[in-house]
This record gives C-alpha cells, structure tokens and sequence, in this order.
C-alpha cells in the first residue's frame, strides 16, 4: 500500500514530471549529476526530488505556485528543476550575476512563494529575502542568517515517488537588454527541434557522458546540456567556471562524448596556443551541439577542422524555435543555421507580414501550434507584439534559399539604416571575423549628418596586434571585394574587450550607445 506508483513508460511519466523516476528504478547507481560541488546517482536524484516536493508541499506551496533560487551549477539546482516538474510548481533560476535590485525585481514579478539560495550568493539572497514578503527561504552549502537548511528540510520527507505528482514548468526570464527582462512562460514545449537534436546525438545511457558547460540559469545549458541528457538516462558533468583549459582536460579525463558550446567559447579554445590544444585527446567528443548565438563562417570551420563533423546548430531562443544543422549540410552551404526540424515551420516576412520568396530577407517567423504557445509572464502587450497568430518572431533578420536552408542577417532592432538601405551588422561581423587581427568584432551604426547612420567596426584586436589607423585601413580594405562597398564600415574603432552575455550573445545596444549619447537614437 506505501509503495510508490510507478509510471508505466517514460511517455507517461514525462506527462507528470516522473521522467528522473523511471532511470532510477532501472538504474540507480548509474551516475546522473557529477561535479566539484557534488555527486547524485539517478536514486539519489530521484528521491531527493521527492523529499523536496513534499517539503514544499508541506509549506502550503501547490500546482502554478512558484519557487525562485539563487543557485550555481549543483546538484541542488538539479534537484529544484525536478521537483517543481512533478509538483505542479513553476521554477524560475536567478542570474547569479544580478545586483539585488534586479534580482529582487525577477523573484517578485514571477510571484515566488520560496527562495532557495546558495551561500556564495548570501548577500543578495538576504537583501531580496528581506524586501519580499517569502514564508519560505532555504540555504545551499552552509548558512545564511533567516534561511532554512535546505538539507535539514528535505531530512524530514519520505524518499518514495509521488502518489499523484502534477506536472509543473521552469519560467525563464530573457535577457532584458532593452529594458526590463520578461518571464517566458509556457506548460508545454514544442518538441519537433527537440527530437532533431536527440536524434543527432544517438545517446547511449551507461556509456556516454555530458558535460555542461553554461551557468544553468540559462535556457540553453538548461534544456539542451543538462535535461535533454537526464531525461534520456545519461549523465551530466557540471563545469562550476568555464575555462578553455579545464573544458580539454575533463573532455580527455572523463571521457566526455556530448557538450554544448557558444561561440564565444569557440574563439577562446582556439586562442590557445596550438601545442596546448594537441596536448588533449578529444576522440571521445562526438557531438558538439551550439547556438545562442550567431557563430562566424570562420571560426565554425576552423572548430570542424580541429575536431572534425561533429558540431550540430540549431536555431531557437527562450521562446522555442526550430531549424537543426550537421556539419556535414554546413560544409555544403557555410553560414546556414540550417532546415526546419520535421514538425517545424519556419517563413521570413516583409515588413507587412507577408512570405518573401527565396533569397529576400525579411523578418523571420516560427510557427507554433496554439497547445505550445509562450506568453510573456504578466505583459499581455510584449505577448501580443510577439505574435502574429500561431507565428512568433524574436526579431531576427534572415532568408532562406531555393532549398530551403536558412540563414541569419542580424537583428530587426540593430539594423543599420543608410541612406535608406537597411545594413545588417552580423554580415559585416562575418567578414571581419575572417580577417587575422581580429578577434572579436561589433559591428553598429552611428550618427552621420548626410547618411543618418554610417557603419561602424568596434574591433577588439587579436593577440599581437596592437591598433593603429594602418591596421584600421587593412581591415577596411579586407572587406572591399567581400561585402558591398555600402556596407564597408567607415570607420574602425579599436576596443580592449567587447560587452557578450554569457550565452555569447552581443551587447550590441551597449557597444551602439556610446555613439549615440547626445543624439536621438535610431530604434
């Protein structure tokens, strides 16, 4: 009578949030979570999901309540995700890098009736706790003052599967580089892009293992390099720092088959000296999936050269998404972020919302049937402007060609206009990106008298480059012959290091701003 009910198959349990229960009743010492601030077997995990589902049941927390943390990459962030699955309840990860002000913003906006805290984040955690009105604060690794033990809490609750577990969500908030960020919520994700990406990754559970390498607060380590591997039964190293050096030597101690990566982490593993990257044995790393963030024709053939076929892109956002690519498509057609995945819909669009034809860029939408769509927690109007029927748009400029692969222009909000002729800055960063003293590059559009905006480089220069008008003019006429001459950029600034979020995307409001300032500003 006390034992747990167990779903039958792993369809019926992942309806219920039970997708960790089944891997643990049939293999619970396989390792699920490993890591330098803790170790869970899939037992382990499982039941302490299921102590913590109970405790905040116990505090009077139930289906759509919603619980906040403050947690690094450790086996208790794994644990909270899981338990709000099977208990109903909406999990919504901090950036650890918010100041308590923001923090405080995100927590009472996505309507927390918890905070569960690591003591490496104590301060923040302590100036939220005490401007919220939260009945329930637990503490991670050690004590903060007016916080719970988290260990303490889960002691006390039966260890045993659910008897009617609800199936609960994670509400991640954007960004929030043009004002404040925004909750995107939905119950249910469309699964096509995601059944592409497994499909890809051909996982084998007991053999092979994950390494995350992104702060799990984020949707893509999130969903694509910590659950997508869990829910399938294999196993998931979690990096606490990344670092290029520390990513070889685990991939070669471990035995690491399956990573995700950003561009940015790209550029850093090949700024290594070469003798050092040929240091490490890679042969085990078959699958490198990468998005977020557009990744340079260069830089993705100088990764596929070092470690051969094994990358895969996919295009998505917080809000979802849907085009997949191998290298081996890739190599055929360089720049493309690849096809719809099957199930998948995908159109660019004039700016009066009709389809373009081949080759003519526009607006990119993805269509998303009515049972998967996202809203923007509490903001029926960002909602709507999202939307357009069952299409959404994340503002990124693009075209497909005749065989339908498609690929990226820039964004609807940083194009360039030029004398009435829009400029798409991400192409430019493609060609600059190709030329030797460039390391890094942002491409924006400031104030000009006659034109209304000229372009831009903000170039952050390559080790043993040093900037000078000579490498400016050398830079400039790289791009002559490569990209029109409209779009050569007028001038070339030189910067030490340029603004990227952690998912490797551009600040490229922050980097536009500085030209701006005492102008009125080109949306």
């Amino acid at each position: 009578m006390n034992e747990p009910r167990e779903p039958h198959t792993p369809a019926a349990a992942a309806q219920v949030g039970m997708t960790i229960a089944v891997h643990a009743a049939t293999a619970p010492d396989r390792m699920a979570i490993d890591g330098p601030l803790g170790r869970r077997t899939f037992g382990e995990l499982n039941a302490a999901c299921n102590r913590l589902a109970r405790f905040l049941r116990s505090r009077g927390l139930g289906a759509g309540d919603s619980v906040a943390m403050l947690v690094p990459n450790r086996p208790e962030f794994v644990e909270v995700v899981y338990a709000g699955l099977r208990a109903g309840i909406r999990v919504t990860p901090l950036n650890w890098h918010l100041v308590p002000e923001e923090a405080a913003y995100v927590v009472r906006d996505c309507e927390a009736k918890a905070l569960i805290a690591d003591t490496r984040f104590a301060a923040t955690a302590r100036i939220v706790a005490d401007t919220l009105p939260l009945a329930t604060r637990l503490c991670v690794g050690g004590a903060i003052p007016g916080f719970d033990s988290y260990d303490d809490a889960l002691a006390g609750q039966a260890a045993r599967d659910l008897d009617d577990p609800v199936l609960g969500s994670s509400m991640l908030y954007t960004s929030g580089t043009t004002g404040r960020p925004k909750g995107v919520y939905r119950l249910n994700a469309p699964l096509d892009l995601l059944a592409a990406i497994v499909g890809s990754a051909a996982l084998e559970p007991g053999v092979d293992l994950a390494l995350n390498t992104g702060p799990l607060y984020h949707a893509a380590p999130l969903r694509l390099n910590l659950q997508l591997f869990l829910n399938n039964g294999v196993g998931v190293h979690l990096m606490d720092r990344w670092t290029p050096e520390e990513t070889l030597a685990l991939i070669e101690r471990l035995g690491v088959t399956h990573t995700h990566m950003v561009p940015t982490m790209f550029h850093r593993l090949l700024a290594l000296p070469e003798a050092e990257r040929a240091r490490y044995a890679l042969g085990s790393l078959r699958w490198v999936l990468h998005g977020a963030a557009p990744c340079s024709v260069a830089l993705k053939r100088r990764m596929i050269e070092w470690l051969g076929p094994v990358l895969y892109e996919y295009y998505a956002g917080t809000e979802g998404g849907g085009t997949f690519i191998a290298s081996s498509e890739w190599l055929a057609r360089p720049g493309s972020i690849g096809r719809p995945a099957p199930g998948c819909r995908i159109e660019v669009r004039d700016d009066a919302g009709a389809p373009l034809p081949a080759g003519a860029s526009g607006r990119v939408f993805v269509h998303t049937p009515a049972a998967y769509r996202f809203e923007y927690f509490k903001d029926p109007a960002k909602t709507a402007a999202a939307w357009d029927g069952d299409w959404f748009t994340m503002g990124d400029i693009g075209y497909v060609d005749a065989e339908g692969y498609f690929y990226l222009s820039g964004r609807s909000a940083e194009t360039i206009i030029s004398g009435g002729v829009n400029i798409y800055p991400a192409e430019i960063d493609a060609v600059l990106h190709q030329h030797p003293a460039v390391d890094d590059v942002a491409t924006v559009g400031a104030p000009n008298e006659e034109w209304g905006e000229e372009v831009v480089a903000v170039v952050q220069p390559a080790a043993g480059h040093a900037p000078s008008a000579a490498l400016a003019e050398d830079i400039r006429a790289f791009c002559r012959g490569r990209i029109a001459d409209f779009k050569v950029p007028r001038r070339i600034d030189f910067v030490a290091a340029l603004p990227r979020l952690e998912t490797g995307k551009i600040q490229r409001r922050l980097v536009r701003d500085r030209y701006w300032q005492g102008h009125a500003r080109q949306i």
